[in-house]
Parts: C-alpha cells; structure tokens; sequence
C-alpha cells in the first residue's frame, strides 16, 4: 500500500505535492519523490525515509512547474533506497510513473524489455512500467497507458506523465485506490481523499479499468475500450482528519475493514489454483527439508498467537515437527539449535528486538532462518536467510489487526509450499485449500457487513471486570489472540483457556453472569464444545459463540451468536478472529478509551 498524488493547475506542483504526500504517509513511509514536468524536462527527487528526507532535499533548490507527480513508498519490491523509490523514469527520460499496487507478471514483462535494450536501475516492479508505456508509444500517452494496462497482471492505480504531452496527466486504476479532485482551473489525483482535501471538496472515485487524463483544460473519463464518459461528481463534507481515516473512526476500525484487501494482497501472485505455491524469495529444496529434524515458530505477541496457528498448519501439511516459543523465553532456555534446524521468526514490523536477537543467535548455531514480516527492507528481513513479507501495508492503530490475518496467510502458504515439496499431503486437498483460501476475502467482507449484534454484545459486557475465551483444537488458539485482543484495548481481564481443560481448575471462575466467549469452527470438536459450553452456562455464564452459518443451533442456548461463512477448518481462524476484534473495539470505544493507542503499549517494541 502506498500513495500517490499529482496536479495539473497555475500552482507551484511542488508544494502541492509535498502536502499532498504529508497526507498519505499513513499509507508508506519507506521513502518518497516527485517529478515535476517543465518546459526544460522532467525533474525527479526522491529519498529513502520519511518525507522530511524529500523535503530536505527539496529545500536546497527550487523546482518550477505547475505539472507533477509525487509518491510515498510502502516497500514490496526492492528494499528502501533512493534507487527503489518512485517516481520511475523510462530509459530515454520521456515517461514518468508513480504507481500504487503489485505487477505479478513484472519478471517476464522485464525479460520482453531487456530484449528489446531496455536497462533497469532498481528491483521494484514498477520500473517496467514506464518502459513499456515508452515502447508502445506513438503520440497518444492516454492510448499508449491503455494498452500497456492490457499487459499487466495484477493490482495497480497509476499516475503518468511525459514530455512528449507536457500539459498533460493521465491516471488509471485496477484494484487499488485512485480519486480525481476537481476544482476551478486545477485538477488532482490521489490514492484518498484527504491528500488533496485542502484544495478541493468535489472528486470523482475512479472505478477499475477507467482512465482519466487531465489537461489545465479540464479533466475527461474515459471506459477501458477507448469510449470518454460522463462521470458523477462528490462533495466531501468530512473533515480532513476523518478523510485521513477514510471516514472511520479510528485507524484501528478502517485496518479491521482493510482485511478483505490485505489477504487478497498477501496471496496475489503466490496462490493460484492448479499451479505451486509460489514463494520467490524462500529458496529452501525438498533435499533441505527432508534434513530438518525440527522447525522453531518464534515471535512475540500477536506475532507469536499467529505462530500457534502456523504450527498446526505446517505439521498437519508436512509432517515436520514444529515447536513454538515466546522469542523473549526461548533463547534462555538453552534450545537445541544446529544446522538441522529451521527457524521461522515472525514481526510486524521486522524490528522486534526479542525475535531479532533470536534469529542472530540461531544462526551462529547454524540455523536457516525464514522471516515472516511486513516491513521491507527491516532488520529481520535483512538478515534473515529466506523473507516472506506480508502486503497488510502499514498499521497505525497499536493492537495488530490486518497484521495478524496476513501472518496466518504466510504461514499457510509456507505449509503449502513444504507439502508440495515433500508430497505429504493429497494433491486434491491442497487444491481444495488454495481455491478456499482465495475466498475468504469475500467472506471477511461479509462478516464485516453487519457488525450490529457484535456491537450490542461489546455494550452489554463494556463494563465487566473478567471475560474468559474458551476453544479446542484451533478455537483455543483463536481464543488465545481474541483474548490478547480485548485486553490490548479495553484493559479488561481476560484469559483464555482450551475447552478440555475447565474441569482442571479454570471451572472454579465461573459463576453467574460471568462471561464467555467462544469459537465453534472445528467440525470434530463441535460436540465437545457444546458440551463445555453447557457446563458454564448451567453455573450462569452469559455466552457469545462464533460458529458456521450451517451450525446455527449454537443458538438456541447461547446469548449471542455470531455466524460467519463456512470454510475449511484448517483456515477457519482468518474468519473466526474478525468478531474478536471487532468486539474488541467497540468495548473499548463504550470504554471511553483511546481505541488507536492503548496505555503503555508501542507499536513496535525495539528493547528487551
């Protein structure tokens, strides 16, 4: 996730620009640019960092133009670097791009390039793009971006300009955000609205395969095939704090929201039905794993609640014995680590400094360290011997949302991956679990739909003292994240426990009107489940369960139920956290709590 901005107008672009990114860099902040059109050229800066790196630079010259583009980076492709940051020139310096998005097909589009003499100077996927717009060239810029559009494969909103039609910019979108501001003798384009929302209130929201091409004459629309159209326009009435949240109320609400597309990012180009998992950037063989005697799953937090789950998946998939530890517990306990040894650390951020010192530990014991993190480019993802970066895009809010479902998509993937190499699990199965993975986004944005009996349940419960989780099998580790969940946000305390175990002790902490929450998603437990349920319901326990929508009975004696999709058991916990969180939230929001930034918490814990 990353945003873009541009201008056509009288102003001077480069502070439109800047101001506009300053806006945006809730959306990337590994590095930003610009490139401003004049008579004399296009002037491109940009810088590794926050934008004041950019703006620094900046401050040392003047850039004269009233024609731009501008860019704020959420590395996918290519670590954080001068080299890797938009805006992309083409070889000849005539096109520039800025682009929001991931091209899945970029590798082969570059190999056509290269064949034709074209030269790359960064390991983005962008870089093709210019290039190609520069191939197929021939005094139309808005035609020449069409066609190369029907090239790509993949996610993208775009931004172009050329020296070629220097009073001219065109934009398109595919499955990533892309709105044109209007205003008298000026026109913008961003990734949201709050970029431009101090110079225009009125923007059209461009759909998927739409142009527009924007001129200091006014800005026109125009259909994938070529046909112009008619657009309606919108007036923005939100303040530009709340445009800045896309209209949500807290950063951590808009991040639940932004599930649905953060799984779809984090699977796009690596699942796909009938072909192997594809994992560029892990280059372990079937010859190493079959030499691993044991794979460590290490992290912290949410990370770590993610990691129960991975442990379940790749065991079950590849048969390789996993253990999962707290990275602050596990090197003080003297661990068998040597070169049998696979260890896979897991960090939001990459710069947990438990799990870093983990992994730098392990390998001088010999150990393949396979990353897992959101952050390119970070020090884990450095140093780590194989990466594999989720595509949530940046998180604001503290308490990890979007973060932790594209974790489990990681670890999923990676247990595909090992039983495809191994052939430790059926063919059909692993087919079946691809095409069900690549639905749960659909199926996250349907639980997201109608949160109403979510909310009342959070109201009725906003002011108790003690809430217990309880699950089995997968349910259990579900409740272990739900409960981390709800005391990361609303301070209350919560423990969550396996089913099968309240007979042994934790059965004592029930009593009446006490409150439990549970998952019902594993088809072989459900019974056992039901069984526990009714041991604390009879001692007075009001309940909240989570199960199927084919398995709805669970209502006829719990207080709430909350039906999700069906889906495949193994994956169940990508839909079953959604009302954990969503709970989560609105008790703290009856709270009165600040939702975006829990007491004595920090988003990335960088010291033992």
């Amino acid at each position: 996730m990353c945003g873009i901005v541009g201008y056509v107008g009288e102003k001077e672009v480069a502070e439109v620009l800047i101001s506009g990114l300053s806006k945006l860099e809730y959306r990337g902040y590994d590095s930003a640019g610009i490139s401003v059109l004049s008579k004399e050229g296009l002037t491109v800066r940009k810088a590794a960092g926050r934008l004041r790196n950019l703006e620094e630079k900046l401050s040392m010259e003047t850039l004269a133009g009233s024609i731009g583009i501008g860019h704020t980076r959420w590395a996918t492709h290519g670590a954080p670097s001068d080299e890797n940051s938009h805006p992309h020139n083409s070889n000849n310096g005539k096109i520039s791009v800025v682009h929001n998005g991931i091209i899945e097909n970029y590798v082969e589009l570059k190999e056509m390039l290269q064949g034709l003499g074209y030269t790359f100077y960064s390991d983005t996927d962008t870089e093709v793009i210019p290039n190609l717009i520069d191939h197929y060239y021939d005094g139309d810029l808005l035609d020449a971006v069409r066609r190369v559009t029907k090239e790509l494969r993949g996610s993208y909103a775009l931004g172009v300009l050329s020296t070629e039609e220097p009073n001219k910019l065109v934009a398109t979108r595919k499955d990533s955000p892309l709105v044109v501001g209007l205003s008298e003798g000026e026109s913008f384009i961003a990734s949201d609205v709050p970029a431009v929302l101090n110079y225009t209130k009125h923007f059209v929201y461009l759909k998927d395969g739409e142009f527009a091409q924007l001129t200091p004459q006014g800005t026109t629309f125009y259909l994938a095939d070529g046909t112009k159209v008619e657009r309606d326009v919108t007036e923005i009435t939100w303040s530009a704090e709340s445009a800045e949240k896309g209209g949500y109320a807290h950063f951590t609400l808009k991040e639940i929201y932004e599930q649905p597309k953060a799984l779809k990012d984090t699977m796009t180009g690596r699942i796909h039905p009938g072909e192997p998992i594809r994992l560029d950037d892990l280059h372990i063989s079937k010859e190493m794993l079959l030499d691993y005697s044991r794979i460590y799953v290490v992290a912290c937090g949410t990370a770590y609640n993610a990691g129960l789950i991975g442990k379940v998946a790749i065991e079950s998939l590849s048969r390789i014995p996993v253990e999962v530890d707290v990275a602050s517990e596990f090197r003080y306990r003297n661990p068998i680590i040597d070169a049998k040894t696979l260890l896979i650390v897991i960090s939001q951020s990459g710069e947990t400094a438990d799990t870093l010192a983990v992994l730098r530990e392990a390998q001088k014991e010999g150990a393949r360290v396979l990353a897992i993190t959101n952050v390119v480019g970070s020090s884990i993802a450095r140093e780590a011997d194989d990466v594999f970066y989720t595509w949530a895009g940046p998180e604001i809010g503290v308490a990890s949302t979007k973060a932790y479902l594209t974790m489990l998509v990681a670890l999923y993937s990676i247990g595909m991956f090992f039983a495809e190499l191994l052939g430790t699990a059926e063919k059909s199965y692993l087919e079946a679990l691809k095409v069900e993975l690549l639905t749960l986004p659909e199926k996250v944005s349907s639980i997201l739909a109608d949160t109403k009996k979510v909310e009342s349940f959070a109201h009725r419960i906003h002011e108790e003292k003690d809430v217990f989780f309880l699950g089995r099998g997968l349910d259990y580790q579900i409740a272990v994240e739900a409960s981390l969940k709800l005391k990361e946000l609303s301070y209350i305390h919560s423990e969550a426990y396996p089913g099968g175990e309240l007979k042994h002790g934790s059965i004592a902490l029930i009593e009446e009107d006490i409150t439990v929450i549970t998952s019902l998603t594993q088809r072989g437990l459900f019974e056992k489940m039901q069984s526990n349920l009714k041991e604390v319901i009879s001692r007075g326990a009001k309940v909240m369960a989570i199960t199927y929508e084919d398995h709805d009975d669970v209502s006829h004696y719990a207080d709430e139920t909350i039906l999700i999709p069906s889906t495949m058991d193994l994956i169940a916990p990508i839909l079953a956290v959604v009302p954990t969180q969503l709970l989560a939230y609105y008790v703290s929001l009856y709270r009165g709590l600040d939702v975006d930034k829990p007491r004595n918490l920090a988003k990335s814990v960088t010291v033992e």
